[in-house]
C-alpha cells in the first residue's frame, strides 16, 4: 500500500498543528481538556504533535529534518506488530515509532513521508485501520475545525458557535491579538496564562 495519502506536505503540517495547538489553548484554558498539542522541542530537531482525545485514541506526528512519521492509535481496531506497519520506514523514524511514548500507547496505523517519496505507508497496512477518523482534522479546512469544536467546547455551554471565518486568521498563521481569540472564545480572560501557551507553541501573537 504506497498510494498518496490525502495529507498535507511535512511543513504545512507543522504549521497547522501549530494552529490546531493554539484554537485549543485559546478554547480550553484548562490544559487537561485539551484535544490538540504541539511541542517544537521534543528533541533535538524535532517537534510533535498530539491529538488525545482522553478516552484512548491518540495521534502524534514526528517531524525531523528527513520528514514527517505519524503513529496513530484506534481503540477497536487491529493493531499488528509494529514491525509490520513499519515496513519501508526510513531510519530517522525508527527509534520514534519503536520507543516510547508510542511503543505504549500502541499503533493501529503508521504514515510517513519524506521529500523522495512522498507520503507512504507498509505495504501490509490496510485501508481498513480507522486512520481516516483522525487523520479528518488535517484537510487544512477551518470549518473542519469549527464544527469540531464547536461540538466538543461548546455543546452544554452558553457560548456561541465557533465560525469558520474566526478560525480562518489562525489556519493562516496570523499573530493572534485578544480581537481574534475572543471572536473564537468569549469567555477568554487571563490573558497572560494564554500568552505563556502561546509561547511554548511557538505560534506567533500581540497579547
Amino acid at each position: 500500500m504506497t498510494s498518496p495519502f490525502n495529507l498535507p506536505a511535512p511543513a504545512d503540517l507543522q504549521r497547522l498543528g501549530q494552529a490546531l495547538a493554539a484554537l485549543d489553548a485559546i478554547n480550553s484554558p484548562d490544559p487537561e481538556y485539551r484535544y490538540f498539542t504541539y511541542s517544537p522541542g521534543w528533541g533535538e530537531q524535532e517537534a510533535v504533535f498530539e491529538l488525545n482525545d482522553g478516552e484512548g485514541d491518540q495521534l502524534l506526528a514526528l517531524f525531523r529534518p528527513e520528514g514527517c512519521v505519524i503513529n496513530g492509535y484506534l481503540l477497536g481496531y487491529d493493531a499488528p506488530p509494529v514491525a509490520e506497519l513499519t515496513q519501508g520506514l526510513p531510519a530517522a523514524f525508527r527509534e520514534f515509532m519503536f520507543g516510547e511514548p508510542v511503543a505504549s500507547i500502541g499503533t493501529t496505523f503508521c504514515r510517513w513521508y519524506t521529500p523522495a517519496g512522498g507520503w507512504q505507508a507498509s505495504p501490509a497496512a490496510h485501508d481498513e485501520d480507522g486512520a481516516e477518523e483522525l487523520l479528518f482534522i488535517f484537510d487544512n479546512q477551518p470549518a473542519t475545525y469549527a464544527e469540531w469544536a464547536t461540538e466538543y467546547y461548546t455543546d452544554e455551554t452558553d457560548r456561541p458557535p465557533i465560525r469558520p471565518a474566526a478560525v480562518a486568521p489562525l489556519y493562516q498563521h496570523q499573530p493572534l491579538t485578544k480581537d481574534l481569540a475572543l471572536a473564537i472564545n468569549p469567555e477568554l480572560e487571563d490573558w497572560p496564562a494564554l500568552a505563556a501557551e502561546l509561547e511554548i507553541i511557538g505560534y506567533p501573537h500581540e497579547l
